[in-house]
C-alpha cells in the first residue's frame, strides 16, 4: 500500500499552485497531521522546501510530497483528491484510517 496517492486533478492543481508562486521547482507539498478540529485530528497542506531527516518525500502524480514521521502513521493508503464543482471546492483526503470524521470533513479521528 502506499503512503500516499496524489489523483490527476490534485496534481495539477498544485503543480498549477506551484507555478503562480514560482516554486514549482524548489518546493513540495507538506501533509501534515496535527492535533485539533472537533474529531482530535486534522489535515495541514502546505508548500515546503525544507526535509527533515526524519521525513519521507515522495514523487507522486508528477508532484513532490512531504511526509513527517508521525504524520505517515496516520497517512498511509489515504489518497489526496481536489473537486470543483458548483458546490464545493478544494483538496479531499480519503483516509482509510479514519475511524470516525466531523460533518465538514476537516478532522478526523483514527
Amino acid at each position: 500500500m502506499p503512503l500516499i496517492e496524489v489523483t490527476e486533478p490534485a496534481a495539477a492543481r498544485i503543480r498549477s499552485l506551484l507555478g503562480k508562486e514560482d516554486k514549482l521547482d524548489t518546493h513540495g507539498l507538506r501533509v501534515r497531521v496535527v492535533g485539533g478540529g472537533c474529531s482530535g485530528l486534522r489535515y495541514e497542506l502546505a508548500f515546503d522546501a525544507e526535509i527533515g531527516e526524519a521525513d519521507t518525500e515522495l514523487e507522486v502524480g508528477g508532484v513532490r510530497v512531504i511526509v513527517d514521521e508521525k504524520s505517515a502513521l496516520y497517512l498511509a493508503g489515504t489518497t489526496l483528491n481536489f473537486v470543483d464543482t458548483l458546490q464545493e471546492s478544494g483538496f479531499k483526503m480519503e483516509n482509510p484510517n479514519a475511524s470516525t470524521t466531523c460533518g465538514c470533513g476537516e478532522s478526523f479521528n483514527a
